[in-house]
């Protein structure tokens, strides 16, 4: 076998053990995260605007990923639910805020902890170095793979 053999097979081997483990992370978070009522896209709002503030509406998709269309229909799902609300930014009324409210902040103040323990478990295969390490490597993997493709 050549050594371009090796390195494809190799590399084929690291994006399937990437892919299966991505799903498996996924679905525990899933899991979790539906037990509060709650979706992955509703959580990944909450979560933000509890540990960063409130945020333009236009910079929460840029902040989680997802598209404007998507955002606007999240934002309302959890404006209904009384786990957010919009507030006019008073420098330029053309920017609006999402903002916790009490009931939001209560929420996942008691969801949240419970919900990292939850991922700290699953986590648990690899030591404190280990993880520091899989972050380096993964985070180098996917530094080079965006400046490539």
């Amino acid at each position: 076998m050549s050594l371009r053999s090796d390195e494809q097979t190799l590399a084929l081997k690291l994006f399937t053990v990437l892919a299966r483990t991505h799903n498996t992370l996924m679905e525990i978070d899933r899991r979790d995260i539906r037990r509060y009522g709650l979706n992955q896209t509703e959580f990944a709002v909450l979560e933000l605007l509890y540990h960063k503030g409130a945020h333009p509406l236009q910079q929460i998709g840029e902040k989680i990923l997802i598209t404007s269309g998507s955002i606007t229909y999240v934002i309302n799902k959890l404006e209904q639910k009384g786990l957010l609300e919009r507030k006019p930014c008073e420098e330029d009324r053309r920017v609006i805020y999402a903002a916790l409210t009490e009931e939001g902040r209560s929420l996942i103040d008691a969801i949240f902890p419970r919900h990292a323990q939850t991922l700290t478990q699953a986590l648990r295969g690899l030591t404190p170095e280990e993880m520091r390490l899989a972050i380096e490597l993964v985070k180098k993997i996917g530094l080079y793979a965006q400046q490539n493709s």
